[in-house]
């Protein structure tokens, strides 16, 4: 057990360390694209022709599975906050399984029970980001570490739809069994990344001495944190709230965009944009671990995620205007939302919490603000299904996005002036 007492100022990163940090990236990395084919590659599958209720059977589906994930999210704030570190392995194995079943209902159950099946799909895929993270967190290296597992989204939403589509291309899988048999290509693959998973070591004391100790958050030690940063949890939560929105719409919706584009037939464009996406951000995000200041490095972070705003925000405003063609602005925007997005999901509270010495995890911080993301998306695809707003995806994404980065440039912006207030005043009075 590490105490006070054998905490030693850090030194330079010795090659075990160097390589205990590729094996838990690799490692991660690999898990979390694994995870992503139990729930994403079923909105490859458009169900053109069928609807109910006047709207659309995919996005019924897609509402439907994102309802469960926002609950997620929501109970995550507790469950992921309290997660013990024993029998981590065990947990995710039930979360998949279940998961993985309610694909199996799906292919037997008749349209419209299926929205029954992608709801209970959606539930205990939400608690993994956070069981996964919790390996990496507190870490000198967590930066890159955390990096990498977060770019596997970028990665993973193109790679498992390729899979999907390559199902339904090659050969011939039938739409309602697509989602469970790409889910059964990487189960054994998954179970083998879980056991690697258990053998990364824990934060040795050098780690805990720069980043902090972690330990789970009872209700008391929410609320205290709540109270104590309430302003830049605003701020925080406001510009998550718009950015998953720009980036749940294009995940989900990503199939339909490419369709209106002209690309329907190409099942390697979406790994391949993706993955041109993934290597530019971790690169780039891969730098903040040689700022060993925390208030340096959640300084910058706010810089990113501020370009990326404008990124995201002028790329769609040129294609809005006719002087961008659809295939740049997907890659564009989907740069510019990923630099904005994923510093959230790695960096952003990693370096809060070790800047503010605070103690608790990450995964209480990215559950809250990810639960009132979710939220968000939810309630605007709700409401262009049941208003039956006629806009095609393309337009309605590029208009989105254009107002999203605006506002979460504002609330960005405003979290920076209030993070480095507080950092002035912690030294006169400290967070404990």
């Amino acid at each position: 057990m590490i105490t006070n007492a054998t905490l030693v100022e850090p030194k330079a990163s010795s090659r075990k360390q160097i390589i205990i940090s590729l094996y838990a990236a690799i490692v991660t990395f690999l898990a979390y694209t694994s995870v992503y084919a139990f729930r994403k590659p079923f909105t490859v599958a458009t169900f053109d022709g069928l609807e109910y209720w006047r709207i659309p059977y995919q996005s019924l589906l897609i509402i439907a599975q994102g309802i469960g994930y926002m609950l997620s999210k929501f109970y995550g704030i507790k469950f992921i906050a309290e997660l013990s570190r024993l029998a981590r392995w065990k947990t995710m194995a039930i979360l998949i399984g279940i998961s993985w079943f309610a694909l199996f209902g799906f292919a037997l159950a008749p349209a419209p029970y299926g929205i029954i099946f992608l709801l209970l799909n959606g539930f205990p895929l939400g608690f993994l980001w956070g069981i996964i993270f919790s390996y990496v967190e507190g870490r000198r290296a967590t930066d890159i570490i955390g990096s990498a597992l977060a770019v596997s989204f970028i990665f993973a939403g193109g790679f498992t739809r390729s899979v999907a589509k390559w199902l339904m291309v090659e050969w011939s899988v039938q739409e309602n069994w697509m989602p469970f048999l790409t889910g059964l290509l990487f189960c054994l693959p998954l179970a083998i990344l879980i056991f690697l998973m258990e053998k990364i070591p824990a934060p040795d004391s050098a780690d805990v001495f720069e980043r902090t100790g972690r330990e789970p958050m009872n209700r008391d030690a929410r609320k205290k944190f709540l109270k104590a940063f309430s302003v830049g949890v605003f701020a925080i939560t406001l510009t998550y709230v718009f950015l998953t929105l720009m980036r749940d719409i294009r995940d989900n919706f990503m199939a339909n965009i490419w369709n209106e584009l002209g690309y329907g037939s190409d099942y390697s464009i979406f790994t391949t944009t993706e993955t041109r996406t993934s290597v530019i951000v971790l690169v780039m995000m891969s730098f903040l671990v040689l700022i060993r200041r925390n208030i340096q490095a959640l300084r910058l972070t706010h810089v990113i995620i501020a370009f990326g705003l404008v990124v995201a925000g002028s790329s769609s405003a040129l294609f809005a205007a006719g002087y961008m063609d659809g295939a740049t602005w997907m890659q564009l925007v989907s740069l510019g939302l990923y630099l904005a997005y994923i510093p959230f999901n790695c960096i952003f509270f990693e370096r809060l919490i070790a800047a503010f010495k605070i103690k608790g995890n990450v995964g209480f911080l990215i559950y809250f603000a990810d639960a009132f993301g979710y939220l968000g998306s939810t309630v605007v695809m709700c409401s262009k299904a049941l208003f039956d707003i006629k806009l095609n995806w393309s337009h309605l994404y590029s208009q989105l996005t254009i107002v999203a980065s605006m506002v979460g440039f504002t609330a960005i912006i405003c979290s920076f002036v209030y993070h480095n207030k507080k950092y002035r005043l912690q030294k006169e009075v400290p967070y404990a």
